[in-house]
């Protein structure tokens, strides 16, 4: 039984190494992927703003507003879609400037409050990398200690009812 332990110690060091290794280059997808979103957001409501700055003092609020308030039914549904994307690279440019404050921020958006349909795309498209970096190393060391000290833990937790028995 104790080479077994030893084997899965050993086995879920390794897991957790790799898996380790894995989350610094997810979550730089999903700033790199976030950052695209935003700038294509950004580029798609530089036309209204150019309009906006014209006709209302560059108030996007106040030209969706006059779209949504006019009498044509084209200029309503447009007002419509140019909320839409400015509710959209709202959301982005809030995400963007959260993920960057600090490393600890940039994983807890990618793993716990992310972009829903960016975080499934980087997901979706992620390229499994082993980066070598000192931080993709570290936290895959960590990680992999972590992970065999808690399935020894789980072993040991479980074997315990055994040898109790045994004992008797």
């Amino acid at each position: 039984m104790g080479i077994f332990i030893s084997y899965l110690r050993m086995v879920l060091l390794i897991i957790g190494v790799l898996a380790g290794i894995q989350l610094p280059g997810f979550v730089d997808q999903y700033g790199k992927s976030l950052q695209a979103h935003l700038i294509e957001s950004e580029r798609s409501l530089n036309e209204f703003r150019d309009e906006a700055e014209k006709f209302f003092d560059g108030s996007i609020e106040e030209l969706i507003a006059h779209y949504q308030a006019s009498d044509d039914r084209v200029f309503q549904e447009g007002g419509q879609s140019i909320n839409a994307i400015f509710q959209r690279y709202q959301q982005l440019n809030k995400a963007h400037q959260e993920f960057n404050q600090n490393a600890w921020r940039a994983y807890q958006q990618a793993f716990f409050t992310p972009v829903e349909d960016i975080q499934q795309e980087v997901r979706n498209d992620f390229s499994y990398t082993v980066r070598l970096n000192p931080g993709a190393i570290l936290f895959g060391l960590v990680s992999g200690l972590i992970l065999a000290v808690f399935g020894e833990l789980i072993v040991r937790l479980l074997a315990r009812p055994f040898r109790q028995s045994q004992r008797s």
